[in-house]
């Protein structure tokens, strides 16, 4: 993986760097990691300045546990970053950190890409308590994320295992769910005037095909891109696909800029 995870004060991330490239910012969800953005990293970081900032879905004070919070932390980062407009993109509730960010910041933003983001409906774990020490079933519900079983590894099971199975870790996932189920975006998305890319799989079960094609209805400025055979996190099922997608749109961005 490209770059080395840096901590600067309050701040933890991963920045590949670069003098005058454009700043391409990931969001990860809610169980993400850096490893899900890998392809995207290696791939990017030869034109862009990659930066991943860790969320701290496990570190903010339990009062400050919500998408609210998260939003907070990521205006604060870009401030302290001094990024101006950014490409941002965001999976899952990602994605929905991205959209709050974008309607709040319009102005430091370039473009948004959403992929499998909620927002407007969503069906993971839910927002009851998820079943710690019943490794089948988070097993099976990590499973259910992808087209594809086979890339939900073993060692990505262990690590969402382990995460549910921590009390504390999983008190602050349910709260963070329940505020992102409250936080519905519906009335608010054709405030958004940027340019928005939309990847979406297309056998996405979690934020399903119909959301991909209301967010495209809702945001004015946007283009939906299906992934065939995916679950909802094509950028680490189908990377290349994704990448390719993801590098029509912002050469495309560019090029509007350079006419």
């Amino acid at each position: 993986m490209k770059g080395e995870t840096q901590e600067e004060g309050r701040f933890k991330f991963l920045e590949t760097g670069g003098e005058d490239r454009e700043t391409l910012m990931l969001l990860h969800g809610l169980f993400g990691a850096l490893s899900n953005f890998q392809g995207i990293i290696d791939h990017f970081s030869k034109e862009y300045n990659v930066v991943v900032p860790l969320l701290p879905i496990f570190d903010l004070p339990i009062r400050e546990v919500a998408v609210s919070g998260l939003v907070e932390y990521v205006e604060e980062f870009v401030e302290y970053k001094g990024f101006d407009k950014i490409h941002l993109l965001g999976n899952s509730l990602g994605g929905h950190i991205a959209l709050l960010y974008v309607l709040a910041n319009q102005e430091k933003c370039a473009s948004v890409t959403l992929t499998g983001s909620s927002g407007l409906f969503e069906s993971a774990f839910g927002t009851g308590f998820p079943q710690r020490g019943n490794y089948d079933y988070i097993k099976k519900k990590t499973e259910d994320t992808f087209y594809n079983p086979e890339v939900a590894t073993k060692e990505l099971v262990d690590e969402v295992f382990d995460t549910i199975s921590d009390r504390n870790k999983a008190i602050r996932i349910v709260k963070t769910a329940k505020s992102a189920v409250r936080h519905n975006l519906g009335d608010k998305l054709h405030m958004i005037k940027i340019p928005t890319l939309l990847i979406w799989g297309r056998n996405d079960i979690v934020t399903p095909p119909l959301v991909g094609e209301r967010f495209n209805e809702l945001i004015e400025n946007s283009e939906l891109h299906w992934v065939e055979e995916c679950g909802h996190a094509p950028m680490m099922e189908h990377p290349g696909k994704f990448n390719d997608i993801l590098a029509r749109f912002l050469v495309g961005l560019r090029d509007k800029g350079d006419s």
